[in-house]
């Protein structure tokens, strides 16, 4: 019999995949269901608010927003802005969570990455544009002022603002990072979050955001222009994040 060698830390490594696979946003999202099943939360009852559930599990209430989103999108609950999360009268037992690999990470997972990853970007891009870098970024401000009430059209200038940043680092895999990450958001969870709390009026807040990182960069100021794509991203996030109670 052939002798397999294996690498010390190869179990370690292993690990560490099956942890970055294993969604908490999906463990949290079947627990809940399960009480549902159990008949602790019955047909038509309003679950308890998303701080009351965080602190029942000991996640956070961004964790529990992923969650719940989740379960939406499975018909196990129903979210009713400005009154709560309710259970969905029907329930059939058919629904059925995606596995971990198939789920991807939930829409703060990615904030939270591109607001690390994004806002040094900015810094370098800050010291490294050229004028050609600086007049791609105006004509994606500027269509997306131009089209502030075309939600499609506004969000591919958008993208299309950030990879100017990016590409005005002057480092390809930068560029490609980011792209990556935008292609991550248009799964259904970011989908269905964004149908709850995308709005005209969200628009308009990333346009002025998107518009102090562009002075920042016009002005090669690399704290600056760190701290306008910190500031707007974690805006996001909070906007995300607002209370549906």
């Amino acid at each position: 019999m052939a002798l397999q060698l294996i690498h010390p830390q190869a179990g370690q490594a292993l690990d560490n995949e099956d942890r970055l696979n294993d969604r908490s946003y999906l463990r949290l999202a079947s627990n809940i269901h399960q009480l549902v099943r159990q008949g602790e939360f019955l047909p038509g009852q309003r679950l308890p608010s998303e701080r009351a559930l965080a602190d029942r599990f000991g996640v956070s209430r961004t964790a529990v927003r992923e969650a719940i989103i989740a379960l939406e999108l499975q018909g196990v609950v129903e979210v009713r802005g400005g009154s709560g999360i309710y259970v969905c009268q029907t329930q059939d037992g058919s629904a059925r969570l995606p596995a971990a690999r198939e789920a991807g990470p939930g829409p703060f997972e990615l904030l939270r990455a591109r607001c690390l990853i994004e806002s040094e970007i900015a810094a370098v891009a800050a010291v490294s544009r050229k004028d050609a870098d600086l007049d791609r970024m105006f004509a994606a401000l500027k269509t997306m002022r131009e089209q502030m009430h075309d939600k499609a059209a506004n969000e591919d200038a958008d993208v299309q603002f950030h990879l100017h940043i990016a590409e005005a680092s002057g480092n390809s895999v930068l560029r490609r990072t980011v792209q990556s990450l935008r292609e991550q958001e248009r799964g259904p969870l970011w989908t269905q979050i964004e149908q709850h709390f995308h709005s005209p009026g969200l628009r308009q807040k990333s346009q002025e955001d998107h518009q102090q990182i562009f002075a920042a960069i016009v002005a090669a100021q690399a704290d600056a222009a760190r701290l306008a794509m910190r500031s707007h991203l974690e805006r996001v996030i909070c906007e995300f994040a607002q209370s549906w109670h």
